[in-house]
This record gives C-alpha cells, sequence and structure tokens, in this order.
C-alpha cells in the first residue's frame, strides 16, 4: 500500500513518548487497595488504552457505595507518587528530535494537563511540540477522534497531510476516524491488535518508523 509522505507527525504520549502503563496500573491497584478492592490482571488488560474515568466509573457501578470520582482522584494522587520512575519509550527522544527537523509536529494526548507538562519535563521535550493537546482541549475520549481533530485544526492541516503515532487500539481507531495516516507502535498491544484496530503500518521501534518514513 502506498502511503503519502507527512507534513505533519502527531504523537500520542502514554505508551508511545513515555513508558507509563505500568505506572498507572499500579496507582489503580494502590487506589483501590485502599477500598479492599482486589482486581484480576485481566480486567487491568481488559482496559488498557482506556480513559481513568471510563474505568472508575466500570468498578464504581460494580461495586455500590464506591465513588467514581474519589477514586480517581486517589488514582492521580498515587500515580504522582510513582511518577519519577516514569522512563521514555526507547528510541522515542531521539526520533523526536529527528522528526522536529523534517516534519512539523504536535502532541495529542489523553493526559491531563499536569501529567503531560510532567511527563515533558521528564523527557526534556517541553518545548519540542508546535502543538500540544491534552485532556483539558477536548470532551469525548477515545476511540472518538476529537483529540485528532482539534490537533489538525490548530495545525491548520487537512487529515491525509498527518501521519499519527499510537500503541493503544482506542488511538489507532481515533487516528483512523481522523482520516490520518496512522502507526501503530507495539509497546502496548501486539501487531495483531493494532492491524485489526486499523493501523496503517505497524512498526515495533521508532528506529523501525524512521527507516519507513525515509523511504517516502
Amino acid at each position: 500500500m502506498s502511503l503519502p509522505a507527512p507534513v505533519a507527525v502527531i504523537f500520542d504520549m502514554d505508551g508511545v513518548l513515555v513508558d507509563s502503563e505500568p505506572l498507572h496500573k499500579e496507582a489503580k491497584v494502590l487506589a483501590l487497595a485502599e477500598l479492599g478492592i482486589v482486581l484480576p490482571d485481566q480486567f487491568y488488560e481488559g482496559y488498557k488504552g482506556s480513559t481513568d474515568e471510563t474505568v472508575m466509573r466500570v468498578i464504581a457501578e460494580a461495586h455500590p457505595g464506591t465513588d467514581a470520582e474519589t477514586l480517581l482522584r486517589r488514582k492521580h494522587e498515587m500515580f504522582e507518587s510513582l511518577e519519577h520512575a516514569l522512563a521514555a519509550v526507547p528510541g522515542a527522544i531521539d526520533f523526536v528530535g529527528w522528526a522536529k527537523a523534517r516534519y512539523r509536529i504536535a502532541l495529542a494526548t489523553s493526559a491531563t494537563p499536569r501529567n503531560r507538562a510532567a511527563a515533558l519535563d521528564l523527557l526534556g521535550l517541553q518545548d519540542a511540540f508546535e502543538v500540544v493537546i491534552d485532556a483539558d482541549d477536548f470532551e469525548r475520549p477515545k476511540p472518538d477522534p476529537e483529540v485528532f481533530q482539534v490537533a489538525m485544526r490548530l495545525l491548520v492541516l487537512l487529515p491525509e497531510q498527518c501521519w499519527i503515532v499510537e500503541d493503544s487500539l482506542n488511538g489507532v481507531k481515533a487516528a483512523k476516524a481522523a482520516g490520518c495516516v496512522t502507526a501503530g507502535l507495539t509497546t502496548t498491544f501486539s501487531r495483531e491488535l493494532l492491524e485489526k484496530s486499523g493501523a496503517d503500518i505497524v512498526v515495533n521501534s521508532f528506529d523501525e518508523l524512521r527507516g519507513v518514513l525515509e523511504g517516502k
């Protein structure tokens, strides 16, 4: 399949630039443990890529008397206590620098403004992106394409001019619904699942993605 060369590359953050999924899971486990709620690993696997709000609402509905907003607040507090252990996805920082020299680049994440800023500080990418979108800038979570549509509107670009780098199934679906070329990165989900969700290409590393782009 022939794919158009991008004018802009739009990055998701969690699971694409920063390896945060294990810490997000640990924060949920700790927050729930305070209420004596213990869930199997399969539950967390089933909700990988979903927003915290979605997960906590599901848990609250299954445990009468549990308040989703309180759970969400404690989860965020737990995550903040753990975030010193965050690490960049291998190759992410170098790739952002490489892409910035060749394309316009944007960040479109579902993270809170506070977590987005903390992660970019950790990565040293505070000033890397022309456009930065976080949870305060849109209303409808992935797989709705709104987050990417907002980014493209600020870039003043058409979908066919943008490539989106995503790691989650909902993220891939959102990127495809936005009409963009979508590169799935196998940090969180398998190649098979990313392809099934609609990714145009699937790569195992940023070196592999760079190779694809250099061929354009």
